[in-house]
């Protein structure tokens, strides 16, 4: 991206990290910020408050999109993929890239996220190092964003 004077500058990414387990979005921070994604995270620990922080995206004109949204699908009062549905139904987000992030590795869990539209379906990694190589994973998605112009889809 140019900026007014010619030179290159960095896009700040707004990402939306719904996870109720605080060491896990604490390890998904800092995975973003190892792999130096610029932008703000925000964090929403239950499905209900993640449902509304949508819909007031929704009413605001003014209010921006998450370019990413991660979700978790274990979550308190609303689980994940109804929070990824009504996202799907939000007319100003729908199209925005969503990565389930779940300790669960059963196959109709990930064919639901599929199907519901989520843009990838990752399993918790185990080990620390693992969980940091999403930071690239994430860098990765974000920069071949659909809006940008590249090949990427959604599922």
């Amino acid at each position: 991206m140019l900026n007014v004077t010619g030179t290159e500058t960095k896009k700040s990414f707004s990402i939306l990290l719904i996870e109720d387990n605080r060491a896990d979005a604490g390890l998904v921070r800092e995975a973003l910020n190892e792999n130096t994604i610029p932008g703000e995270c925000v964090v929403i620990e239950d499905g209900d408050a993640a449902i509304r922080y949508i819909e007031e995206i929704e009413a605001d004109n003014a209010a921006r999109c998450p370019d990413l949204t991660i979700i978790d699908l274990n979550l308190p009062k609303v689980p994940g993929l109804e929070v990824l549905r009504a996202l799907r139904r939000s007319a100003r987000c729908r199209d925005a890239l969503v990565v389930i992030l779940s300790s669960s590795d059963i196959q109709a869990d990930r064919d639901s996220a599929l199907r519901l539209g989520a843009s990838r379906y990752i399993r918790k990694p185990l080990r620390l190092e693992e969980f940091m190589r999403l930071g690239a994973v994430f860098r990765s998605l974000l920069e071949t964003d659909p809006h940008r112009g590249s090949t990427f889809r959604p599922r």
